[in-house]
């Protein structure tokens, strides 16, 4: 790993820099030493690499997702040149046989050929991946600024930079951003080698510690007990590129377009200071976030999406509703209020009980562990910093960040059989993580969290039908969201670490199980983690965002690290395989989800306010809280409205603005009948129905846990 003292290293800088940080012209700057010398690099790296000379021509078959199949020339056909012959607008990048690819990359084989827009997740990456080179060269060349880190989140792009004047106006950077793109210059790309990373960026250890950021990040799991660093000498493959953009060189992972005259449309969003891994200030770093897209059509949807999106904010929800907030207190760590823990508890019971029904057991195991549990599974050494440690001496201990160590400690007590096997364990305790301040988000990104993590441990022969297992477990629960969602197998990336013939089979039972699923997936090679292919599963909510939450991995490394045996029906010891599994994953960020998801309007069986019960005149405001009591017996959230100032309307609508699902309106005649006249918060009569029979319907739309507002 690079060390910390990078960043407190000097930026080179120019004497021109200086005198010019003031300038806000869009006129260009003159490059500065160091820069003109990373520009020569760059361009001395791609001419090796082209000296190779083009592939042989040959006759390929390409077949298009609608069927099609059209001719190419290896090495000289693009996708790019096959979307505009078959007259497909708006394709921004391709996948060739399910692998990304950048649309003017030539084809090499014959193939099957997805070309993807702007409105697939694939299409808006490698869009704002772009825009954030441009983003980047605007800032250099622009205001002067130190760029250190270009990139995309899931929600646009972003640049870190220095800037002796930190006063930037945002509508600045929007425009010269569409003049560079305005300009139609190139964006050119290689991979380097980490000598040839160094020597790109010799003048700036900050870049190259963000730039060992960028490679670890997308591959780090959770469960990962082990990182890759750049001080290490190991082969960085094809996760790290490095692009030129007019003048500027910098770093950006992932497929590019061919040139910014693709970008038609640019909105900064905001600039704030950046805190970095390790550091205990931000080293004077700011961040400039924005969104770019291929035209103003989708500039319009996206904002429309946006302010949807503000509307259904689950932070918002969660303090109208009274259901959750955070305090300084405890930086990152929910206070969950009566309602919130109603929300929280039935998700909870929900899995448990799903839980029963396919041979899970549920474990408890403590939170705080000695630094030796760490050392062993290989987590203190690359993952310390994310922890959180307890010293009491002459011992240091860590609050737990997962859950695996743990379970493979309970698998190791004694000797195992293969008729035990296989061993699944579901653990639901509090797990922290040391997340820094600036990344915390709601209840996205905490430091306090608990999953419906568990663990499989079983036999090779046992995979196959655990994975088929684990998926049927995935639709069941998000059927009953409603979630359309998709798979994702992400194969061996480079490096790895197990037997080569190890992850063949794995990854050959892992397709053979989505393949029996029977639900669309998509191949995503060389994004595994090092330690394990894995499925990966897009839930897609009701406004069209995506979101990952399920997950299905598969570890050949802590049983090796923990040397798990059992003894197999010929007597001999074996190792076990061990699977990582979540369905909902952090409870936390699915009730953000969720909120967002239903937009406050809680279906029925979750609602922490199900019942309004409305009393109108007389004595009817005693059996209102009669049948509030009736109600909470049967396990039900009721409340009594007996406000005397309001009218009943007032009332009514109160209880519908509050997302009740149901209000009971009570009045003489209704408590001689033992009945409730039934609205619901849409607006519906349903009328007046007896208690009893009332609570059989509730009864039963909580049992079935149905989204349906009538019963």
């Amino acid at each position: 790993m690079l060390l910390a003292a990078f960043l407190r290293w000097p930026v080179c800088q120019s004497t021109a820099w200086s005198a010019l940080r003031t300038r806000r012209s869009y006129s260009q700057l003159q490059p500065s030493a160091c820069v003109s010398e990373r520009l020569r690099t760059f361009e001395r790296l791609l001419q090796k690499r082209t000296t190779a000379g083009p592939l042989p021509e040959r006759r390929l078959t390409v077949k298009l997702a609608d069927g099609r199949a059209l001719k190419a020339t290896a090495g000289v056909t693009t996708p790019l040149l096959l979307a505009q012959n078959a007259r497909v607008k708006g394709a921004v990048v391709a996948k060739v046989n399910g692998q990304l690819w950048a649309i003017q990359r030539p084809l090499e084989d014959d193939c099957e050929l997805h070309l993807l827009g702007f409105d697939t997740i694939e299409g808006r990456q490698v869009v704002w991946r772009t825009g954030a080179c441009v983003l980047g060269r605007v800032m250099e060349a622009h205001f002067a600024a130190q760029v250190c880190r270009e990139g995309v989140s899931d929600t646009g792009l972003y640049c870190d930079y220095h800037l002796d004047n930190s006063s930037l106006s945002l509508g600045e950077v929007e425009a010269a951003c569409k003049e560079v793109a305005s300009l139609k210059l190139p964006v050119t790309t290689l991979e380097p080698s980490i000598d040839e990373l160094k020597e790109l960026f010799q003048d700036s250890p900050l870049r190259l510690r963000l730039a060992e950021e960028q490679i670890i990040g997308p591959s780090l799991s959770v469960y990962s007990p082990l990182r890759l660093s750049l001080a290490e000498e190991q082969i960085i493959g094809p996760s790290l590129s490095v692009y030129r953009c007019g003048e500027s060189v910098g770093v950006c992972n992932g497929p590019m377009l061919p040139n910014t005259g693709f970008l038609r449309a640019f909105k900064m969003l905001q600039v704030s200071p950046v805190t970095l891994a390790g550091a205990d200030d931000s080293c004077g770093l700011v961040r400039v976030m924005g969104v770019a897209f291929p035209g103003q059509r989708e500039m319009d949807v996206w904002e429309k999406e946006q302010e949807e999106a503000r509307k259904r904010d689950h932070r918002r929800i969660g303090k109208d509703q009274e259901l959750f907030f955070f305090n300084d207190v405890s930086p990152g760590s929910c206070f969950f209020l009566p309602k919130g823990a109603h929300i929280y508890n039935s998700l909870t019971d929900f899995i448990k009980s799903e839980y029963r029904r396919r041979g899970f057991s549920e474990v408890v195991t403590p939170t705080l562990f000695s630094t030796s549990l760490w050392e062993r599974s290989g987590h203190w050494e690359h993952y310390s910093e994310n922890m959180f440690t307890v010293t009491c001496e002459p011992h240091t201990y860590a609050l737990k960040p997962m859950n695996c160590p743990a379970h493979c400690l309970m698998f190791e007590q004694r000797v195992r059989s293969w008729r035990e096997l296989p061993l699944r364990w579901a653990d639901f305790g509090a797990l922290h993580r040391n997340e820094h301040s600036g990344a915390l988000g709601g209840l996205t990104r905490v430091r306090r969290f608990c999953q419906d993590d568990a663990h499989i441990f079983c036999t090779p022969e046992q995979l196959e039908s655990e994975i088929t297992s684990c998926l049927e477990f995935v639709r069941s629960v998000y059927r009953v969201f409603g979630f359309s969602f998709h798979c994702q197998l992400s194969t061996r990336p480079t490096p790895c670490l197990g037997e080569p013939a190890l992850w063949d089979n794995a990854e050959m039972q892992l397709e053979r199980s989505l393949q029996e699923f029977g639900e669309h997936w998509e191949l995503n090679p060389g994004d595994g983690a090092f330690y394990g292919p894995k499925i990966d599963i897009q839930i897609r909510d009701a406004i069209g965002r995506q979101h990952q939450c399920a997950t299905i991995q598969l570890d050949f490394q802590l049983p090796i690290r923990f040397n798990l045996q059992y003894v197999g029906a010929d007597g001999s010891m074996h190792r076990p395989v061990m699977v990582h599994r979540a369905v909902l994953g952090s409870l936390e960020r699915m009730i953000a989800i969720l909120a967002e998801n239903f937009g406050g309007k809680w279906p029925f069986w979750l609602s922490p306010a199900q019942v309004m019960v409305v009393p109108v005149g007389g004595d009817s405001e005693q059996y209102a809280k009669e049948v509030v009591c009736k109600l909470k017996e049967a396990g039900f959230m009721a409340d009594v409205d007996d406000d005397h100032g309001a009218t009943l309307n007032k009332k009514i609508r109160s209880a519908q603005l509050a997302q009740y699902n149901y209000i009971f309106v009570v009045g003489e005649k209704e408590r001689g009948s033992g009945a409730v006249s039934v609205r619901t918060r849409a607006g519906k009569q349903l009328g007046q129905r007896s208690l009893e029979e009332v609570m059989t319907s509730l009864k039963g739309l909580q049992e079935s846990r149905s989204n349906q507002d009538e019963f």
